[in-house]
């Protein structure tokens, strides 16, 4: 669905994209993950048309982009940025107002979107009136009016209260189990991306980290959390045990490939430590991220 072949984007002197090749299934939630600064947004500015490559091809369901902007994003709809609209009309008029700019105005379809939102008890009141979750609810209805097969979000869930983020999730969830969607999901909140998808991609400093689904790596490994009185002394005689190959915070360790947590437990005992914590953990996608990250970082030093 979606093709970057080694696209590099500079602005000045920075380097924003580095030599990126990325390809989206179709049918699927992709993640994109990636500090501030990333690459994140100028990589998704490209897929729009909006920014232009300085080497490389962005392409959409087989079409490029910057060759036939119109037939490559005839089925796609975006949140990108933070969406702008005009507060002293009402929500109806302004989804006819935006979608007019680029094709007729389909009301049967504008109803049902709006329906599909959420929004159809306040459609027909002033933006004015909108809260921020109510404004994010109206831009997802417009990019849902020219019946996209790909819809990409850029922070969705930004600003939101705990109810929307929920709410968010779903509507995204529906679009693709139940539209046929597939959907390019970038977000801060690492849990709403491990929520929704296994496929990601990582950024970070322009360049692309990982591609794949992060659930599969070390998906035979064990992770554990170990607490004892001499916390520090622990996690290196277990490491130079060759029962945890390395530990990170509060704890968290990964079992080398035979170590079992009763080996383990065994060790602790028998070298004196007082046992207050060991338990298996299940590996979240945070620390996925961060180790993936700071993987690149000590490769750089």
């Amino acid at each position: 669905m979606i093709s970057l072949d080694a696209v590099t984007k500079r602005f000045g002197a920075r380097l924003a994209v580095d030599n990126v090749s990325l390809t989206v299934p179709r049918g699927g939630i992709f993640g994109l993950l990636g500090h501030n600064g990333a690459g994140k947004s100028t990589s998704i500015g490209m897929l729009l048309g909006q920014v232009a490559p300085d080497a490389g091809t962005v392409s959409i369901a087989g079409v490029d982009v910057f060759a036939d902007r119109q037939r490559a994003l005839a089925k796609v709809g975006a949140i990108f940025e933070t969406p702008a609209f005009y507060d002293y009309l009402t929500g109806w008029r302004n989804l006819r107002l935006f979608c007019e700019y680029s094709a007729p105005f389909d009301a049967e379809r504008g109803r049902e979107v709006v329906k599909l939102v959420g929004l159809e008890k306040r459609i027909i009141d002033r933006v004015a009136t909108y809260s921020h979750g109510m404004r994010q609810r109206l831009a997802l209805a417009q990019a849902l009016m020219p019946k996209p097969e790909l819809l990409i979000l850029d922070e969705p869930s930004e600003g939101l209260d705990p109810e929307g983020i929920h709410e968010m999730r779903n509507l995204i969830l529906r679009l693709n189990r139940e539209w046929g969607l597939t959907i390019l999901f970038s977000s801060h909140l690492l849990s709403e991306v491990q929520q929704l998808c296994s496929e990601l991609a990582v950024m970070h400093e322009g360049k692309l980290l990982f591609v794949g689904n992060w659930r599969e790596l070390d998906a035979d490994r064990q992770w554990v959390r170990v607490q004892v009185d001499r916390q520090a002394d622990a996690e290196r005689g277990l490491t130079g045990a060759g029962l945890v190959d390395l530990f990170e915070y509060d704890g968290r360790g990964r079992l080398a490939p035979t170590a079992t947590v009763p080996q383990v437990a065994s060790w602790l005992v028998a070298q004196g430590f007082a046992v207050q914590a060991l338990h298996p953990v299940e590996r979240t996608l945070e620390d996925f991220y961060l180790e993936t990250i700071h993987v690149r970082d000590a490769v750089k030093k």
